[in-house]
């Protein structure tokens, strides 16, 4: 695994288009972040820490609203004014799906980033 991030939202992607509600995935600070975004957005019902020998890992439950999730490469640094170029680019429509994006002040959607005036890189889009 080189990029866990990618592994575990394309594992996401999988598991919801073939109908299932659970999924385990690692357990590291920034899918731990990105999990609590998608579950703010109620896109994940919630996940739960479960020790397999000596790893920890995730298992969440999902809630089957994902029409189609997946990670942006390369990872954009993006102003704080040019979200707007990148929401054209992966969310469908207005208002239907969100970028997760890393910022200075940890984890959140391009929104809660516009709205505290931040900038940062782009992590994967939801919708």
């Amino acid at each position: 695994m080189t990029d866990i991030l990618a592994d575990t939202i394309n594992k996401i992607k999988g598991y919801e288009n073939n109908g299932m509600y659970e999924c385990d995935v690692p357990a590291t600070k920034l899918i731990r972040a990105v999990l609590e975004v998608l579950k703010s957005h109620s896109y994940v019902t919630g996940f739960e820490e479960v020790k397999d020998g000596k790893f920890k890992r995730l298992r969440l439950t999902m809630s089957k609203r994902i029409n189609d999730i997946g990670v942006i490469k390369p990872r954009y640094a993006v102003p704080f004014g040019d979200f707007r170029k990148y929401e054209e680019r992966y969310i469908p429509s207005v208002n239907f799906g969100v970028l997760i994006v890393s910022t200075s002040k940890g984890i959140m959607t391009n929104k809660e980033a516009r709205e505290q005036r931040l900038g940062g890189r782009l992590l994967a889009f939801v919708y």
